[in-house]
């Protein structure tokens, strides 16, 4: 299976990025005195970052780009390290599902909370874990399926196994 050089999560976390930097920029440029920033441009600002990062998660996820300690996974056979990758993302394919539970049940409850000064719910926020984790099952099942489907091939830096 080839991988596509662009996703939906990277898409949509390029245009959060872009909109956050317009947002920003509206509280800088009105910390000038060029003219008076909305008041809602801070919490604005939050709630695109939160967006952005736990959408990109999903994108991080698809390129299998985590941050790993292999100093110690490096002296094993790569099949024991197939099966311990496995298992890994197995365990974390179920904390996974839990968290998109709780989020689910966070959005539920926060429904009728009203943001500071945004004309949204505070559940729009707080969707943005129940969103992104459909995205991070949806890599992290895949990456399992082709390990378990192909074998488990270790990516190839500068000659060296990475």
């Amino acid at each position: 299976m080839t991988k596509r050089k662009y996703s939906i999560e990277g898409i949509a976390a390029t245009i959060l990025f872009l909109g956050l930097i317009f947002v920003v920029l509206l509280q800088v440029f009105g910390r000038f005195g060029l003219f008076v920033a909305p008041v809602w441009t801070e919490e604005m600002a939050r709630w695109i970052w939160v967006w952005m990062a736990m959408i990109a998660i999903g994108e991080a996820e698809r390129q299998n780009v985590q941050l790993r300690m292999s100093i110690v996974i490096d002296a094993f056979f790569p099949k024991f390290r197939l099966v311990l990758f496995t298992l890994i993302d197995l365990v974390y394919l179920a904390v996974t599902i839990n968290l998109l539970w709780i989020g689910y049940k966070t959005v539920i409850r926060t429904w009728h909370n009203e943001a500071v000064t945004l004309p949204f719910s505070d559940a729009v926020l707080y969707a943005s874990y129940p969103v992104a984790a459909l995205f991070i099952i949806w890599r992290v099942s895949n990456r399992i399926w082709s390990q378990l489907s192909t074998g488990w091939q270790p990516k190839i830096k500068g000659g060296k196994e990475a």
